[in-house]
């Protein structure tokens, strides 16, 4: 068995336990994924901006026909980073996981 195959196995057990749930436009089913949101928090001078990142990791057979804004809801209470996003990019890692760079929809 080749590597890429034993990690698809290993993702597929994570992202069934682990993973949160997603719809995006244009997909029937739902996306099993990683979501974060982290605050970048760049400083300029003394004001902190508090900027966030959000993110929703996906495995690359899950990223297929995906471009930039598409409606990505993420299936989470909203203190946790769930609702309606923008689709900004995409950021393959090289590992079998894409990263959907996301934007708070107003």
């Amino acid at each position: 068995m080749a590597f890429r195959d034993l990690i698809d196995d290993i993702d597929e057990v994570v992202f069934e336990t682990l993973g949160d749930s997603a719809r995006i436009e244009g997909r029937e089913e739902p996306v099993l994924g990683m979501f974060a949101a982290p605050w970048l928090q760049p400083k300029l001078g003394k004001l902190n901006t508090g900027l966030r990142e959000p993110r929703f990791e996906i495995r690359v057979s899950d990223s297929e026909g995906l471009k930039r804004g598409l409606l990505v809801s993420i299936d989470l209470p909203a203190l946790d980073g769930g609702g309606d996003y923008d689709l900004l990019q995409l950021e393959p890692s090289g590992d079998g996981l894409v990263a959907l760079i996301l934007r708070l929809r107003p």
